[in-house]
């Protein structure tokens, strides 16, 4: 894969002789893709509709392919793409994506997480509304000719307690709803800050005391393994007798079974659900039979609005993501925008070349890495840190297995811990890099910095102090510090006919124990390499392809 961010930071000299195809395979808004359709990087193959063995087909000769929530995506339908870097969600949800099999591949998951938050929060309203004065019921009778007021009393929304389970993007425009509508609003979200809260006017709650203390309850939140069942029988015996749920946010999170059974025994007064377990809802679901029930079939982003502000967000993603390695709406990689992309594109950079360099120092299968980096650009330890497992990973794996995407996938995998450290900036050094990699034996340390915010170099090679420029072929030599070292080493190079770009020697005392960073074009076979070792003054001698 060449999406990741390492590869990206190539990428503008090649944007103009690359070209990019992009398969959609869903139906999804025409203006939306005008991003992709008038950049002439990218050539967009339009099949909407297509599963299974078609899908898996048209996937192996493309870069990208764009989904709504109709096309699933497999581990068996990406086993032959191995093309294919992108996956762009015109939505938010996932659930019909093998996020861990594209991980493992590599292949960047993206999202489209803004456009279609209005749309989203409009319906709970509605849905909300529609609930609590009985809406949908008394549609019905109206359409079967009666005329029964009596029977469809509903409650107002004013003095009423909303509790939000989950308050993100969606959540916080329905909590500015409801407050719009006089509601006092609770919210449970592990994530939302007491500032957050504040300007949204939110008390923040324990999940037990928020469904303790409300009228209504909203779901928000993603399906994950954590969200799983989140409101289930014991979390809907905590609301109050005649109660309401809503949940426009994803099926799963609520316990269906669970649901259907409080509304049954009329521990709920009601629900509205829009999101459902298995989907589309089967004809014989319980939850078609309840009177107190509203539903609508998945309707949370069907606005010719959202669909075309998701259509514009994921096109522009996924261009964005192949022509420069933003991946800041990436699901299963470290989030890095265009503009922080410019700004730690050369460490991003060296971080791979030092993870390359550690680990060809180190002994034994890698069991620790530690990131410890100071600058002055934010967020910056979690992509630096893949970037660095890139480069620790690709000795053995090749570069074509490891990139930005799955590097952290990889390194959990093999058991390797990752610790990231951040620094205050001193020194000489506006921006430096460390790396500690631990193996058999003692740990080994690589350091590098940029000069001038652009020029790479690496300092310290263990407690050798060093500076070579990071790029090609380099050999590093520890010696024992005697007179003629340099000149034996030279010799023997020069006779086979390799060129020294750079030689930094370094020693910690004199007569002790010296190290050799060399610069040399091309690349030393293994004779050249033995006889190197061959000679009296040298202990060890590594080689080390940057590039």
């Amino acid at each position: 894969m060449t999406a990741a961010p390492n590869a990206a930071s190539r990428a503008s000299s090649r944007i103009s002789e690359e070209r990019f195809r992009v398969l959609v395979a869903d139906a999804i808004a025409g203006e939306g893709l005008e991003p992709l359709r008038a950049d002439p990087h990218f050539e967009l193959i339009v099949q909407p509709g297509l599963s299974g063995e078609a899908l898996a087909t048209a996937m192996e000769s493309v870069d990208a392919v764009l989904v709504r929530s109709a096309t699933r995506i497999t581990r068996e339908s990406l086993a032959r793409a191995t093309r294919l870097k992108v996956i762009g969600r015109a939505g938010v949800g996932v659930d019909t994506i093998d996020v861990a099999a594209a991980t493992e591949r590599g292949i960047a998951v993206l999202t489209a997480p803004s456009g279609n938050t209005l749309s989203a929060a409009e319906l709970t309203l509605a849905l909300m509304l529609a609930v609590a004065r009985r809406v949908a019921a008394a549609d019905r009778s109206m359409h079967a000719g009666a005329w029964e007021r009596k029977a469809f009393t509903g409650v107002e929304l004013y003095g009423k307690t909303l509790g939000l389970v989950g308050a993100g993007r969606i959540g916080g425009e329905v909590a500015r709803r409801a407050r719009a509508f006089g509601m006092r609003v609770v919210a449970y979200d592990p994530f939302l800050t007491e500032e957050r809260a504040h300007a949204l006017h939110v008390e923040l709650a324990p999940l037990d005391d928020v469904l303790r203390q409300s009228d209504v309850v909203s779901v928000h939140v993603p399906l994950t393994d954590g969200t799983h069942g989140l409101v289930g029988a014991r979390e809907l015996g905590l609301l109050r007798p005649g109660a309401f749920l809503v949940n426009a946010a994803r099926g799963g999170v609520v316990d269906e079974q669970a649901l259907v059974e409080a509304l049954r025994t009329g521990r709920l007064a009601g629900a509205a659900v829009d999101v459902y377990a298995e989907e589309p809802l089967p004809a014989d679901h319980p939850l078609r039979t309840l009177e107190s029930v509203v539903l609508t079939p998945h309707l949370g982003a069907s606005t010719v609005e959202a669909q075309h502000h998701v259509a514009i967000e994921i096109a522009e993603a996924v261009r964005l993501a192949l022509l420069e390695g933003d991946l800041s709406l990436a699901v299963n990689a470290p989030a890095v925008g265009s503009a922080a992309m410019r700004a730690l594109r050369p460490m991003l950079d060296l971080a791979e070349r030092l993870g390359r360099l550690a680990t060809s120092l180190t002994d034994g299968p890698v069991t620790r890495l530690e990131v410890r980096y100071a600058g002055g650009v934010e967020n910056a330890l979690r992509p630096l840190a893949a970037s660095a497992m890139v480069g620790v990973l690709s000795v053995a794996l090749g570069r074509s297995a490891v990139n930005f995407v799955n590097a952290m996938h990889l390194a959990e995998t093999r058991g390797i811990l990752v610790d990231r450290v951040e620094l205050s900036t001193e020194g000489d050094y506006a921006e430096s890099l460390e790396l500690r990699l631990t193996g058999v034996g003692a740990p080994t340390c690589v350091a590098g910095a940029l000069l001038e915010g652009a020029h790479s170099r690496v300092i310290r090679v263990n407690e050798h102090r060093v500076d070579i420029v990071p790029r090609g072929t380099l050999v590093v030599i520890r010696n024992r510090d005697v007179p003629g070292v340099i000149g034996h080493v030279g010799t023997v190079l020069g006779s086979a006919g390799i060129n020294i770009a750079e030689y930094h020697q370094s020693r910690l005392e004199a007569g002790g124990e010296a190290l050799a960073a060399i610069a040399v074009d091309g690349k030393l076979d293994a004779t050249l390499v033995t006889a190197l070792r061959r000679l009296p003054e040298i202990v060890d001698v590594r080689q080390v392809q940057l590039d």
